[in-house]
């Protein structure tokens, strides 16, 4: 990483709740995020979950975020890198962002290196113990068969179904994990510490939880989560030496 360059991580922005103007609202002002930190990023990562819900039909994606959407264009158009790992809200992207703003997405953690630190990145959803019903769950979306039905149904039928159960299934907002369970049972903390069981990672960086969170979990290595951007409006920040949380 050259100085002074930084790389970027946000995740749950969630656009497209909870009505149009609120969503608006947030979207243009995590526009004005990216604005910023395209002055000094080295590259951009997001989370996932940035909308609320997202599916691609062959020929039709949902309407809207066309602010967010010529925002990443244009910074992936500078040279900027911007990697986009999906969440449970977005879990069916498939490669509209690679084929037309050139963004790869992964649909598992990935790991990186910066500056001799190792990152293992992710959205965090279904990792760790328990949460057996949202894991069930998402068996059933990811799997092709699933995909194939909800595309048989018309847009603004299939839309208007999945926007609804975005909201009103708990499993899949997540409103009962919006809260601090305390280390110990903190899942993705207890993830990380089994994982560091078989390899040293200096961070561990996820969304999904909601809740800006840094947490030791062994001697040289942390789990950061990035909040959101409907509550918190915080994201990380690696500068070259440490990684750090902050609010926008």
């Amino acid at each position: 990483m050259p100085n002074p360059k930084k790389i970027y991580f946000a995740s749950d922005q969630h656009l497209g709740i909870p009505s149009h103007a609120e969503s608006l609202e947030r979207e243009k002002k995590f526009v004005q995020w990216l604005d910023q930190v395209k002055q000094d990023a080295e590259a951009i990562f997001l989370l996932g979950d940035l909308f609320d819900f997202w599916f691609e039909y062959k020929k039709v994606v949902p309407k809207g975020f066309v602010r967010v959407l010529g925002k990443l264009g244009e910074i992936r158009d500078s040279g900027i890198p911007i990697h986009f790992f999906v969440g449970n809200h977005d879990l069916w992207m498939s490669d509209y962002f690679e084929t037309e703003l050139d963004i790869p997405v992964y649909h598992q953690n990935k790991e990186f290196t910066f500056n001799n630190k190792t990152f293992l990145i992710g959205h965090g959803d279904g990792l760790g113990p328990g949460d057996k019903g949202y894991k069930r769950m998402k068996k059933v979306f990811i799997n092709p068969f699933s995909k194939w039905l909800f595309r048989w149904l018309h847009p603004d039928l299939g839309v208007r179904l999945a926007q609804y159960m975005s909201t009103k299934n708990k499993l899949i907002s997540g409103k009962e994990d919006i809260k601090f369970l305390g280390e110990e049972n903190e899942w993705l903390v207890q993830y990380a510490k089994r994982k560091l069981e078989t390899k040293h990672y200096d961070y561990f960086l996820f969304g999904h939880r909601h809740l800006p969170m840094e947490i030791k979990v062994g001697d040289n290595s942390t789990y950061i989560n990035t909040g959101d951007w409907i509550t918190y409006f915080t994201y990380a920040v690696f500068d070259g030496n440490k990684l750090e949380l902050v609010k926008f």
